[in-house]
């Protein structure tokens, strides 16, 4: 099983990265911006750069979508696991057209609110993972598996 990792850096990425014990023995690929806590923190994993700011940027979207498809055909992943934020959505709806399973899980930080990630994707996931019960009334179909912290 082949695993894209999709993530903007920061909090997204870092929690992508704590789901460490599910993919540490797997291979894999990550998808984020070049900055610094990226380059740290992914130092000595197979790593692509996608284009940022990506927040509500027509342009952002134009560009990752173009870098999605190129990546997707080069590595022909089987899972694709984001938790956000906006470079997800190209990633995504594209993965699901070559047969890709998804896996979104909204982040911590929203506990009765959903992201705006998490409602473009919510409804092509395989599976949709929140961390908090009240999320549920929100996302109706997906799990809750707790914190990941």
């Amino acid at each position: 099983m082949k695993i894209c990792f999709v993530g903007s850096s920061g909090g997204h990425l870092t929690h992508l990265y704590m789901l460490k014990p599910f993919w540490k023995d797997k291979e894999r690929f990550w998808v984020t911006f070049d900055k610094e806590d990226a380059r740290s923190l992914l130092d000595g994993e197979k790593v692509y750069s996608c284009y940022y700011p990506t927040n509500r940027s027509l342009k952002a979207l134009i560009i990752n979508t173009k870098q999605a498809i190129k990546i997707l055909k080069e590595e022909k992943p089987d899972l694709i696991i984001s938790s956000g934020a906006a470079v997800a959505v190209p990633f995504f709806y594209l993965g699901k057209l070559i047969g890709a399973k998804l896996i979104y899980v909204e982040v911590f930080d929203r506990i009765d609110k959903p992201t705006m990630t998490g409602k473009m994707v919510y409804p092509i996931v395989d599976k949709f993972v929140v961390e908090w019960e009240e999320m549920k009334r929100i996302y109706p179909k997906a799990v809750n598996l707790g914190s990941i912290f």
